[in-house]
């Protein structure tokens, strides 16, 4: 495992110190988690887009037809 280091106000670290004592946890099992989830959060967000692309399309067919890119940029 690597280390890293963080700047933050002391007050803000002895307050998450505590909550995390309270959740019988650690801050670097917190960050741990907090980071695995934020590198994660891109290729979740992509993975739901996808899928909700290929939802759409089973549901919602354009019976084949080709619209044209005025068609396709049109407000209503």
């Amino acid at each position: 495992m690597k280390n890293i280091t963080l700047s933050a106000n002391e007050e803000d670290i002895e307050a998450a110190r505590r909550k995390a004592r309270s959740e019988d946890t650690t801050l670097n099992e917190e960050f741990r988690k907090w980071l695995r989830q934020y590198g994660r959060h891109e290729d979740d967000y992509a993975k739901k887009a996808l899928a909700l692309i290929d939802d759409l399309r089973t549901r919602h067919g354009t019976g084949g037809r080709k619209f044209t890119r005025d068609e396709m940029n049109e407000r209503r």
